[in-house]
């Protein structure tokens, strides 16, 4: 593999995949965090609605999802995403709904002790969740959240069957240019550990740090 096929191939389809690793792990942090909150409401319907979608996206292809944003859902709206958001949007709902899971056996795990003292002191059920819920429940939801993120990092490889120019379909193209398979295709592998390597070792610390704050020693 010549130098000229890194730079203008590899290089730019390493920094498509981060790119979207960030994009798709953000809103499925934001579907997490709000569904898995939602699954915990006083009210049943908001309990059901979360439920649904849980069991929706969590029973779907992300691929499949992925088709149908970009091939199904412009014609009935009238406008054509991008094959880099129909990516982000199938990997953020897919993961999402999985991460929701995590966020409600994490709040569901805080003793409900907890929760009487933050009942005890007045606090408005919102206060509850971001004061004393959530502070316990995030540094055990970490260690899943984790291992989602390393899934979802090897998941962003099927955004290369829409064209999206990530590291995998750099890969094909320069695999179609050289003939050379081992070599391309061993590379790849070793850019996949390696940013998975990275996502670890970042929540790794971040979990350190946040049972420092609650006077917990990480193992």
């Amino acid at each position: 593999m010549t130098m000229g096929l890194w730079q203008n191939w590899v290089l730019p389809g390493i920094w498509v995949t981060v790119q979207l690793l960030v994009y798709s792990a953000a809103l499925a942090a934001v579907v997490a965090f709000g569904v898995g909150m939602a699954r915990t409401h006083r009210s049943r319907p908001v309990r059901f609605a979360a439920t649904a979608y849980t069991e929706v996206f969590r029973g779907v292809s992300a691929l499949v999802l992925m088709f149908w944003l970009f091939f199904v859902v412009p014609p009935l709206l009238g406008w054509q995403l991008v094959p880099m958001w129909a990516a982000v949007l199938a990997l953020g709902l897919s993961y999402g709904a999985y991460g929701a899971e995590v966020v409600r056996g994490g709040l569901a795990a805080v003793p409900e002790a907890q929760r009487e003292a933050g009942i005890a002191l007045s606090l408005t059920p919102w206060q509850r969740m971001r004061l004393v819920l959530l502070p316990q429940a995030v540094p055990e939801m970490l260690p899943p959240f984790c291992n989602l993120l390393v899934e979802l990092l090897k998941g962003t490889a099927l955004v290369s069957l829409l064209g999206v120019g990530d590291v995998s379909f750099a890969a094909y193209l320069v695999r179609l240019a050289t003939q050379d398979s081992a070599r391309i295709y061993t590379l790849v592998l070793v850019v996949y550990f390696v940013l998975a390597l990275g996502v670890t070792r970042s929540m790794k610390a971040l979990e350190r740090r946040a049972k420092a704050n609650l006077g917990v020693v990480a193992k």
